[in-house]
């Protein structure tokens, strides 16, 4: 199988390192491009890979797109003729994704996949809706569950919604809390504080370019600011029955109302 990872980043450079690995049931070649050469040049560089132009002619048994979430629906236009077999994207937001695949690549096994870690964090869970299936695509799903990662499939209305929650309201919750909170001395922290100022550690080591992608993709952060309104303005009796709203099983399906 030969693919062409269509960004050179973290995520296309595991894609790479997945498909080739020791472990994966595939037999795989990985060819970069970026729209940074040296990128490119320099995940080849790393290993047994190629990097080619992004204007070049080459065709591929497969295209995988690692580009950002809004770039996904001009890249499947320009890279689906470049592939002979499949086309897949592991960019995070599906129903876009989708929508473009199969309208420039009617004819090809089509895939969304969306690793939930950042790379240093493998192996964990990949959400995946698989749009049209065929070999490639079952060969890609084998090589990520190979690595340890759990498959899990979804539909891309599905997925986006439930990254309102996990990612955009997370983010959002997270960030507001360091940026609202002052410094305070290491003695201070309480067990809640010191897992939020270590999740916020967590979310401030990436790009901010990233993040601001999952807030422009995703709502959820506006859920997240009523939701802190709310709680401040409680009366004791209102804060009671929010507390216990949130201490409560809720339905996955439900949203902040």
């Amino acid at each position: 199988m030969d693919v062409l990872v269509v960004g050179a980043g973290e995520i296309g450079r595991w894609v790479a390192d997945t498909l080739t690995a020791e472990a994966s049931p595939v037999d795989a070649s990985v060819t970069f491009t970026d729209r940074d050469p040296a990128v490119a040049a320099d995940a080849a560089a790393a290993r047994d890979a190629e990097a080619v132009p992004v204007g070049a002619e080459t065709t591929h048994d497969a295209v995988c797109l690692s580009v950002p979430m809004s770039a996904v629906p001009d890249a499947v236009a320009a890279y689906a003729p470049r592939a002979d077999r499949a086309i897949l994207d592991v960019s995070g937001e599906m129903t876009d994704s989708i929508a473009a695949m199969r309208d420039h690549a009617p004819d090809l096994e089509r895939a969304s996949y969306h690793p939930l870690f950042a790379p240093p964090r493998v192996p964990g869970n990949v959400a995946a809706v698989v749009d049209e299936l065929g070999p490639v695509i079952e060969g890609v799903s084998a090589a990520i569950e190979a690595g340890g990662n759990e498959v899990f499939e979804t539909t891309a209305a599905e997925h986006d919604r439930a990254m309102e929650t996990v990612q955009a309201g997370a983010h959002a919750a997270v960030l507001a809390w360091r940026l609202a909170g002052e410094e305070v001395r290491e003695e201070f922290h309480t067990p809640v504080s010191a897992a939020l100022d270590d999740v916020a550690d967590t979310v401030t080591e990436g790009a901010p370019a990233v993040y601001a992608e999952i807030q422009r993709a995703f709502d959820g952060a506006d859920d997240v600011a009523e939701a802190a309104r709310e709680i401040a303005d409680a009366d004791p009796e209102r804060f009671a029955e929010l507390y216990e709203r949130a201490r409560g099983e809720r339905d996955p399906r439900e949203r902040h109302e």
